[in-house]
């Protein structure tokens, strides 16, 4: 699947804005649901947490196959 880079303009990038920015949820509010009802893994590893900080290097896979990648900008 391709890989999506994602480029950081601050410190870190939380998971919740990674999925709004890229259009999967609407709010920050549907992160919660969205997290519990399709998985998403952190580097491989599972992940349900919105306020996951997500800095240059992490890779973010979603349940639909979608991956993206955190770069410096």
């Amino acid at each position: 699947m391709f890989l999506k880079q994602v480029k950081l303009t601050a410190d870190y990038l939380t998971l919740t804005q990674l999925l709004k920015e890229e259009g999967i949820i609407g709010s920050g509010g549907e992160a919660k649901f969205y997290l519990h009802d399709f998985p998403v893994t952190y580097n491989g590893e599972p992940e349900d947490r919105r306020g996951k900080k997500l800095h240059a290097g992490d890779v973010v896979k979603l349940s639909s196959g979608e991956e993206f990648q955190i770069v410096k900008a």
